[in-house]
């Protein structure tokens, strides 16, 4: 079995060209089981290129075909507060794609899919999708939209007029691939595609993000882009070791604090700003100051 560039690389570096529209095509259609065109990219937060934000993450922003918005996140590190940035991001889009005097019927549909190499809350699944309902406190159904409301909107659902939301948590999948969408998350996870996968877009990915098709720069810069995310994850479980082990000696809670501690120092000595390491470990600016 052949190893293949790791998706949030291609996304940063191969996948904003329109002959590789395929690879995103491919997942989105697999995800939200519709077809999924890709009319255009767009701008969005992932032409940052501070060091934390190189490795941390990148974020993509398309248009598809219907005029909906499709934000999709890819975030190695831990973020205890990844769930409000979520709902921030995808709010942004909403108040941003919008002129000021339009009607309310013009918002755009917005799907945000955030694809997760930490663990983010508690759950058994691998894959999750929230949306908006609203659900009769008395009687518990479902409101409604009205038939005229259903031909002028052309959706079926309250809910498809909201933002929705997808997460993948790839490192929480430990299966054999037997569905396209487990053998995109097998992708997403391992860097390899299944011998026999039929989901759409990994062939496209069997096609152009062969390791062997990168120049012996890219090699070099790809490397040490798996080199960094290495670091920030033995960051975290150092974290969480020191924070165990100084719990036994002297209380959770002070084993814990110390244990975030050293993260923070070790994102300071990276050359990390503030409010980074603030989103990284929770600690107020007067105590990172203090490193």
């Amino acid at each position: 079995m052949e190893n293949y560039i790791r998706f949030d690389w291609a996304m940063k570096r191969l996948l904003r060209n329109k002959a590789n529209y395929a690879v995103l095509e491919g997942l989105l259609t697999t995800l939200l089981e519709e077809k999924v065109t890709i009319h255009r990219l767009l701008e969005s937060e992932s032409n940052q290129e501070d060091e934390f934000d190189k490795y941390n993450r990148v974020d993509m922003l398309a248009e598809n075909s219907k005029g909906e918005l499709v934000l999709i996140e890819v975030q190695n590190n831990n973020e205890f507060a990844y769930f409000q940035r979520m709902l921030f991001g995808a709010s942004k889009l909403v108040t941003e794609y919008i002129n000021r005097g339009e009607g309310y019927e013009n918002v755009r549909k917005v799907y945000s899919v955030n694809i997760v190499y930490f663990s983010l809350g508690h759950g058994k699944d691998f894959v999750y999708h929230g949306k908006t309902e609203f659900i009769g406190v008395h009687e518990g159904d479902v409101l409604e939209l009205s038939p005229f409301q259903k031909q002028t909107f052309k959706v079926d659902k309250v809910s498809q007029l909201y933002p929705e939301y997808y997460i993948l948590k790839v490192n929480d999948f430990n299966r054999v691939a037997t569905t396209p969408l487990e053998e995109w998350i097998y992708y997403l996870n391992t860097g390899n595609v299944p011998e026999h996968a039929t989901a759409p877009g990994l062939e496209t990915v069997k096609e152009q993000l062969k390791l062997d098709r990168m120049s012996r720069e890219e090699l070099k810069a790809y490397y040490k882009h798996l080199d960094n995310i290495v670091i920030l994850r033995d960051n975290i479980k150092t974290e969480r070791a020191e924070g165990r082990a100084e719990g036994r000696a002297e209380g959770r809670a002070e084993g814990r604090a110390e244990g975030i501690t050293t993260v923070a120092r070790n994102l300071k000595s990276l050359g990390l700003t503030t409010e980074q390491i603030q989103a990284a470990t929770g600690l107020t600016t007067e105590e990172i100051n203090r490193l």
